[in-house]
Order: structure tokens, then sequence, then C-alpha cells
């Protein structure tokens, strides 16, 4: 047996963890013969609510899961990770300005930066979940100097998988025959679903999402828009955030980290954009397409652009820079 590996997810007590820390302790992120220490951070009222989850945790019997740590303290929390998903965040509240939850967030994404810096191993990968995502990854990054930029990234796989789910329901396939949509810039409502590259597997014969679903007004109106605001129909719907499709998504995104993507095809995650072919601005948390091999991702370069697809692209960005803009003034002071 593998000596266990030690991951953190953090906001434990809430609901995204909680369809999340099952398929985690039962190896269907780090592989089923991999041991698993599972320290789970969140903040003081929370406690007596994350000693229910531990009971049930230990009641699950898992036998990949050597021990669960509950805790409120950053040095614990953080000490000689492995994996670190950070999904606890300042959640908006009804009347709060963007800028007010960026303020609130800079402060936490602060402080876990800084404890990764100064307790995680240096090899450590982290996955940022908590809103607003892309801003957040990128205030823990800098904040924790010590830690490749790359080992951070934030997660669009849940937007990937929900754009991914509705051109299959759109062609009547399952959802494991389309591949390769893309997911750029932020995780809002800016982001911008594209399946200009993706292809979907129709009866054995693979061919373009376009020529599958032959309805173009449709590929380049409703389908954005509903992936776009998908967040914001489930809440309206279950008058809660989504928590069990968001908790896959960060499965797949982390699992695909450790195992790496299929041969030929990419997935979206939101990582640091300097270097990039695509003119956009470097130092950003931006969504790509990437491949992943031996736990480090490369954006998929040299896919054609079309103006549509530039113009979506841009103003996701734009929307960024202003974030970041603004978080890094809350950052300085």
């Amino acid at each position: 047996m593998a000596e266990p590996i030690r991951v953190l997810v953090t906001g434990a007590a809430g609901q995204i963890a909680y369809s999340l820390l099952y398929s985690i302790a039962k190896g269907d992120v780090f592989g089923k013969d991999q041991p698993i220490i599972l320290v789970l951070l969140d903040i003081p009222p929370m406690l007596p609510v994350l000693d229910g989850v531990v009971m049930e945790l230990q009641d699950c019997a898992l036998p990949l899961l050597r021990e669960v740590i509950p805790t409120d303290k950053v040095e614990v929390g953080f000490k000689d990770l492995d994996a670190a998903i950070l999904v606890g965040s300042m959640p908006r509240k009804e009347g709060m300005e963007r800028k007010d939850l960026l303020k609130a967030n800079v402060a936490i994404f602060k402080t876990q930066g800084a404890a990764l810096d100064k307790y995680a191993k240096k090899t450590v990968k982290v996955l940022v979940v908590g809103n607003p995502a892309n801003t957040n990854c990128l205030i823990a990054s800098k904040s924790a100097p010590s830690i490749p930029k790359e080992n951070f990234s934030c997660l669009t796989r849940l937007d990937h998988n929900r754009a991914s789910s509705q051109v299959a329901m759109r062609c009547g396939v399952s959802s494991d025959n389309v591949k390769n949509v893309i997911i750029w810039g932020n995780h809002s409502s800016t982001q911008y679903p594209d399946v200009h590259h993706a292809k979907v597997n129709v009866h054995g014969s693979e061919m373009a999402a376009y020529d599958a679903i032959k309805d173009d007004a449709w590929l380049r109106g409703d389908f954005i828009s509903t992936v776009q605001l998908r967040g914001a129909a489930v809440i309206k719907a279950r008058k809660l955030s989504s928590a069990m499709s968001a908790a896959k998504a960060i499965c797949d995104h982390m699992r695909d980290i450790w195992f790496g993507t299929k041969e030929g095809e990419f997935i979206s995650m939101g990582v640091y954009a300097g270097g990039n072919s695509y003119g956009i601005p470097e130092d950003l948390i931006y969504s790509f397409p990437v491949q992943i091999k031996n736990k480090t991702w490369k954006v998929v370069d040299g896919l054609s652009i079309n103006d549509f697809s530039r113009a979506k692209m841009d103003a996701t960005a734009a929307e960024l820079v202003e974030e970041r803009d603004t978080a890094l003034d809350f950052l300085s002071q």
C-alpha cells in the first residue's frame, strides 16, 4: 500500500463538501489503492457540524480513509498537504456589491495562501472552488510565492460538464460521447462556452459539434446563455446553490490532475495565463482548454479562433482584469 496523502477540504461543514468528502474518501479521486488523510477546515461556529461530518465518515467504514482531522486552525489544516481543495469562501449576500464580496474574499484567500506557503508541501496541488474562484485563486497564489503558480487552478469543470451535457442532450447521446468543449475565461456569467472544437460521437461516427447539432442559432444563443446562467437557475429552483454537481466537477478536476487527461482530449481549468498564445492578459487565472500529463497541465495551443469567439474571450478577460485590479488594491491595503 502507498503512503497516505494529506488532502485538505475547506468549508468542510458546507453542502458542497458534504457531497464531496465521501467520493474522495472512497478512492474515486486519488485512486483505489491510495490511502487518504482527510483534513477538514472550517470556521469556529461550524465545528459542531463538522463533528457530525466526521462521525458520518467514520460510519462509512471506508478502507482507504486512515484519519480525519477536523480543525479551525490554519497551522493544523495546511500542514504537509499533498492536495488542497479550497471550497469555503464568503458567499454573496443580498444587496452586496461585487467589490464588497471581493474584499471579504481577498482577506480569506490571502490568509490561506500564506498558510499554504508556510505549512504545505511545495508540491501541493491547490484547487480553488470558492467564488469568485478565478480571482480568489490568483490572490491565494500571490500570497504563496514559494509554491509554483502552475500548482494553482480554479474550478471551471462544472461549467465544462454543463456544456458537455447540453450538447449531449441536444444530440440524443450520452455525455461520454462529447469531448473537447471549452470554457474560456471567468467562472461567472461572462464565461464563454465554446463548441467550435468539440466532437460528438453519433452512432459510432465522430463529427464536429456544429455538424452534429445543425443549429447555429442555438449554439450561439441559448446554449451559451444556458451554461452561463445555470448556477443561478439551480439556485432559483433549489433555493440552494449547486452542490452535487459541483462536488462531481471537483472530483473530475482533481482526478485529471492526478492521472492525466485522455489522449486527444482536453478539459477546461482556470490556470495561470502567463505565456498563453491566445492574447489573454498574462497576470490572470483564466479558464483555458488544457491537457494534463505527469500532474502538469499545458494549455492546448493553436486552436483557430473566429471573430465571434474572440469577442467573447476578450469580454470575459476584461471582467477578470477589473476583478484582479480591485482585489490587488485590497491586497495592498
